[in-house]
This record gives C-alpha cells, structure tokens and sequence, in this order.
C-alpha cells in the first residue's frame, strides 16, 4: 500500500514541542505554578521563541495553560468532568455545597424552548435561579434553573423577592417536592454576552450547554441550563449522576 499525501506530512515542530511541554506540565510544574519566562523556556527546549509560542497557545487552547494578567502563564487546575447520565444529579447542593455558589433568583419568562419543557405557557413568569460553579477559584460553569411556580407553592410565604436568600429557598421548597428523575443533553455552543462575563471569557468562546429537566410524578418540576467553559471541561459517562474531577489519575467526588 502506498503512502498517503497526509501520512507524508511531516509534523510541525511547535506540535511535537506541545506534546514535550505536556508531558514536562505533568511530571515538573504543580496546578497554579507559573512557568519561566519564553526566553528560558526556548533555550531550555532548544527551540526558537516562535515555535514555543505556538506550542504555549495551542496548550492554552486546550486548557492545560492560563495566562493571568500581572501573574504570567501559569498551569491549569484539572478539567471538571461534566457527567452524561440519567441517573438522578445532586443539582442541590447549591444550598450547602462548596462548589455551587449561588448569585440571585428573579421572576422572568423563560425562553419558548425552556417553556416548552416546563409546559407552561409562553410569556408565564417562572422562578429563575441563577448561579454559578467555581473550582480552584476559577469559574468555569453559570447556570440558570428555571421554577415554575407550580413546583414550589409554598413559596409566596416568603419575603424576599429576588437574591440569594431567595435562591435557597426556592431550591429548599423543590427539594422537599422529591425528584424522581432527570434527562440531559450536552451540546458545544458559543458564550453569550452575560455567561462569557461570569466565566471570564470573551464573549463567542466555545462552551459547553448541558441542559437538564428534573421530573415529580406530575411531569417536569424544572429545567436547569448550565454553561461550562470547553477549555475547562470534559464530559464523563456512566451511571453515577455525580460530576467528576480527575488530575494524575487520581478522581474524587464533587458537588
């Protein structure tokens, strides 16, 4: 058999380099370090400063490099595991858990698509939760959870009209209404104006869009639409609901 045009093509040596570099990111440098300057590191790699750029940007693209203003280029935490499961999803661990941290709830109509989900009637307003995952100090998830009011009825008892008290509650009532199951679906997008400035990414950066819809014994109860950075992330399957994080082939369990 003969050789083919693409097999002929030699590699690019900022390709080769970026693997060098991978490998060097794993074994000599921890999460959060900041790497030496491009002079050092070219004289260290044997290579001219062009090709390392395009090795450091490649990286940088797949989420393996940060650049921080005033800091320089440091290592990036591990990639959060987006889990593709039916199984049931803790979603509530925005009450108590670490990773979750919740910004506010308002009263909005939700797009017709989430509507559509919901069985509501477009333009009915809905309890929209919003909040927003960060590892390592690092946001990499905004979500918002669209309530109608239907699945928490117990709530106009409460005060507050929006913010983070609100949030809890309306996450605490649909709690006590006992989920039975859930789909989800995962999707690349773009960041919207709003996500990319909660994600510290500009605006049309690829992203992952996990959408999820939690059902009660009387249909849909919500409709949770999560925006993960695809620089930060990755999708795992199987049967747990749990989201991973796995770095040197260590894993452990997040909220």
């Amino acid at each position: 058999m003969g050789t083919t045009q693409l097999e002929s093509v030699q590699e690019p040596k900022y390709w080769h380099l970026k693997t060098v570099l991978s490998e060097a990111l794993d074994s000599d440098f921890a999460v959060g370090a900041v790497l030496p300057n491009e002079r050092d590191l070219a004289a260290r790699f044997g290579v001219a400063r062009a090709t390392l750029r395009q090795a450091l940007e490649q990286l940088e693209l797949e989420g393996r490099l940060q650049r921080r203003r005033g800091v320089g280029t440091t290592v990036a935490p591990p990639r959060v595991g987006v889990a593709v499961s039916t199984a049931q999803h803790d979603w509530t661990g925005g009450v108590v858990g670490e990773a979750w941290q919740l910004l506010d709830c308002t009263t909005d109509t939700a797009p017709a698509a989430v509507a559509g989900m919901l069985d509501t009637s477009t333009g009915e307003p809905v309890h929209v939760v919003r909040r927003i995952r960060v590892t390592h100090g690092q946001p990499v998830a905004a979500e918002l959870l669209y309530v109608p009011s239907s699945s928490v009825p117990d709530l106009s008892a409460i005060d507050t009209p929006s913010g983070p008290a609100r949030a809890r509650s309306v996450l605490r009532e649909l709690h006590r209404l006992g989920l039975e199951g859930q789909d989800r679906s995962v999707e690349l997008g773009s960041a919207r104006a709003d996500d990319a400035k909660e994600l510290d990414r500009l605006p049309g950066a690829p992203v992952l869009v996990v959408t999820t819809r939690y059902f009660t014994a009387g249909g849909t109860a919500a409709v949770s639409v999560a925006t993960y950075r695809a620089d930060t992330c990755r999708l795992t399957f199987g049967d747990s609901g749990a989201l991973e994080i796995s770095h040197e082939g260590q894993e452990r369990q997040a909220s």
